[in-house]
């Protein structure tokens, strides 16, 4: 493809240009949200710069409460004013496929999710980078003079470079442009996707420091394992169709106008309230997942409960909160927390599993995984996208790719015949 009037070659160097200065924006746009973090974190909880730290990690009960209340009504009122005031928000979908992102409002709507996670929202803090992303995508390309199809494929790549850029997962994010947003993989897709995802992961490591998110013991393969992917594939499709459906309805149903002012604040202090014997829910999720992906047989019980009932009280809390949040009317992501959901489940079912038939000298690491990435792919409805982000989050899993293949494979089948089914009624 090349605009009528310019030579092949110009029209070359002008795309590779606006190409890399997309992948900038979007390491930019990684960046910022990182850095407002640690800024937020280090007021609430004197947590020290640099690193994964989060809410969860604070020690003091009663300073994780009173984050949550200062969060609800904070962001409360910041909503409320952006929604009353400002132009509507356009989501990245909604930019890719040609409409223009208010400036203002989506700096603004980025910054309350920020804001809400870093004080210890339950909600992941993925969608404020893809915005931002997106948005710097817009601003480039609308000097350039690119046509429609150029346009959509960039900022696309500029949404899914701020991911790529806030979790440092290249390849994560450039899957995500072209399976998520585009729906496409064509070199025309791929190849933009590859290099801003690249050069935006490079942008961010010049200040982000380079560390694994989830910090997990090594994956190994078993046949015990290879069954158990087979039997729980389908159980955590049913399990992410309830999660996508219940987020859903809720966030119909979330509250508008001056309604909002009191609902907000009142979720937050209840997951405030949750959080003081279980700090795990608080964040994106990746206390949780790191709980889960760590738990052993062996380890010493939490909460005086053995490990699956710790794993499955802890997935559902974390379900509920997340649920809530999003009903209260916050803005968020569901990616990271469905990591924690999926991971907790897995290696829940795997607890179960392995008094049945051992596996894994007592380490539930590989269930974890594949929990996580079964889950995640039924909720994204993604499936190589969930698998290689949750490969790329943990430097894990490369070992157990067959069973984890087998488990998402069934999950997302449960996801689609459910989807089919739903549609038929409908029709």
């Amino acid at each position: 493809m090349s605009h009528p009037g310019l030579p092949a070659p110009t029209w070359a160097l002008k795309t590779a240009v606006v190409t890399g200065l997309v992948g900038v924006g979007g390491g930019v746009a990684g960046i910022a949200v990182w850095l407002a973090l640690q800024l937020i974190q280090f007021l609430a909880f004197g947590s020290p710069f640099g690193g994964h730290v989060e809410a969860a990690d604070a020690h003091s009960a009663l300073n994780r409460f009173l984050a949550l209340v200062a969060a609800g009504v904070l962001t409360a009122f910041a909503w409320w004013a952006l929604r009353r005031w400002g132009r509507a928000v356009v989501s990245v979908p909604a930019a890719v496929a040609g409409r223009r992102m208010p400036s203002l409002v989506t700096v603004a709507n980025a910054g309350v999710q920020i804001l809400a996670v870093g004080l210890g929202a339950s909600i992941g803090k993925e969608v404020a980078p893809r915005e931002l992303g997106a948005w710097l995508a817009q601003c480039i390309t609308a000097r350039a003079g690119l046509n429609a199809r150029e346009t959509k494929i960039l900022v696309a790549c500029g949404a899914a470079s701020g991911l790529a850029a806030v979790y440092d997962v290249p390849l994560g994010g450039a899957l995500f442009a072209v399976e998520v947003l585009l729906g496409e993989l064509t070199l025309a897709t791929a190849l933009p996707a590859f290099v801003t995802s690249a050069i935006a992961a490079g942008v961010a490591r010049l200040v982000i420091p380079d560390e694994v998110l989830y910090s997990v013991p090594t994956t190994h393969l078993s046949p015990s394992l290879l069954v158990w992917a087979v039997v729980v594939g389908p159980l955590l499709g049913f399990a992410g169709v309830g999660f996508v459906k219940l987020t859903n309805r809720l966030q119909t149903l979330a509250p508008t106008g001056w309604k909002l002012l009191v609902v907000l604040p009142v979720v937050f202090a209840m997951v405030g309230l949750i959080a003081v014997p279980f700090p795990q829910v608080l964040g994106n999720g990746r206390a949780l997942g790191l709980v889960a992906m760590n738990a052993s047989l062996d380890a010493t019980t939490m909460y005086g409960l053995a490990p699956i009932a710790v794993l499955l009280v802890l997935g559902l809390v974390k379900t509920i909160t997340t649920s809530a949040t999003i009903g209260a009317g916050a803005v968020g992501g569901t990616l990271t927390p469905s990591i924690a959901i999926g991971s907790a489940l897995g290696a829940a079912a795997g607890a179960a599993w392995v008094l049945l038939w051992p596996a894994d000298g007592g380490s539930l690491v590989s269930f974890a995984f594949i929990g996580a990435a079964a889950f995640l792919a039924t909720t994204m409805r993604a499936p190589f996208t969930a698998l290689v982000l949750v490969v790329e989050f943990t430097q894990q899993g490369v070992d157990v790719l067959v069973p984890a293949l087998l488990a998402v494979s069934g999950s997302v089948a449960v996801g689609y015949v459910l989807a089919r089914r739903r549609s038929a009624q409908m029709a």
